[in-house]
């Protein structure tokens, strides 16, 4: 199924960034793109905002170029009907010239598809639809059903993630490998402030932990789904791994002196990513993965390869 992406350069497209600042807003995109075109009457009642608000607020969407609307008859006169534009905004700063000249292969795994674990209890998986097998039981973590989840937690243990290696199909000098994912730490309800050392490797090598602050459930998750309860985990950080050859960073820090000649990437077949907390952690606070369909990000796990020509 095809998807609409728009990107939105933070120094060109300020007017689409204010639109998508409000609460009001994101929750009618989120409408639109899981029920389909709906009139400001059908919004105003599943939001229950006052119809005024919601006509002002389309009208903010529409101007931005996030949703587009039509005139169609009703029993009663006409009706402004919305339909959003895009499955996903991608907020990113055009290529700088210095990257020109660079090849990048992005790969994204679904949440449920990990090759190995091993975790332990308080656990479990859900999909958009429901909860997937059995809570805190471990075995959960075998079922098939667990292909569809696109939120999983555990206290202690792993999950890894096995990536096609293609950097022979690619060519040219590898330069990064980054993977990036929502995360936060898990804890038997929600807690702001629960410190959870999580830990990432490549190919067996730990190239970092990064102690993640809290698990948030203060709101609901922009994506995540009106049934899941919410005194539940609701959205985690965006967090991103890159291993380059001076080492390795998180968002842009350097968090170990892992670097790529370390992993020795082309003499293996594939690139296995591993997600865990470890029973050496100074903070053993457990973890949530947030993937399609949960948290504020809506993304699966998503692996990059970038080489220079």
């Amino acid at each position: 199924m095809s998807r609409n992406f728009l990107i939105v350069d933070p120094l060109e497209g300020i007017e689409t960034l204010k639109a998508l600042s409000s609460p009001v807003r994101v929750n009618i995109l989120k409408l639109l793109h899981d029920q389909g075109p709906q009139n400001v009457n059908a919004i105003s009642a599943a939001l229950e905002l006052p119809q005024s608000s919601v006509s002002a607020n389309v009208q903010m969407l529409e101007e931005a170029g996030l949703i587009r609307t039509e005139t169609a008859r009703a029993k009663k006169g006409n009706q402004k009907v919305c339909h959003t534009l895009f499955d996903e905004v991608l907020v990113m700063f055009k290529k700088d010239p210095a990257t020109a000249g660079s090849d990048r292969i992005e790969v994204a795994m679904p949440l449920g598809l990990y090759t190995s674990c091993e975790v332990t209890a308080p656990c479990g998986l859900c999909s958009t639809q429901g909860i997937v097998g059995l809570l805190d039981v471990p075995d959960t973590f075998l079922d098939p059903g667990r292909m569809s989840a696109g939120l999983i937690w555990f206290t202690r243990g792993y999950v890894e993630y096995q990536f096609p290696n293609n950097l022979k199909l690619m060519g040219g000098e590898l330069e990064a490998v980054e993977f990036s994912m929502e995360l936060s730490s898990e804890v038997p309800g929600t807690a702001a402030d629960w410190p959870s050392d999580i830990t990432f490797s490549v190919n067996q090598i730990d190239v970092g932990t990064w102690t993640s602050p809290g698990d948030y459930g203060d709101k609901r998750g922009v994506y995540t789904p009106d049934w899941w309860k919410l005194k539940g985990s609701q959205y985690g950080m965006l967090k991103t791994v890159r291993v380059t050859h001076d080492g390795t960073y998180l968002d842009g820090m350097k968090m170990s002196p892992v670097s790529l000649v370390d992993l020795d990437l082309a003499a293996h077949r594939s690139i296995r990513f591993r997600i865990g907390v470890k029973d050496t952690a100074r903070h053993p606070g457990g973890l949530n993965i947030f993937g399609r369909g949960f948290g504020n990000y809506d993304q699966d796990i998503v692996m990059r390869v970038v080489t220079r020509r």
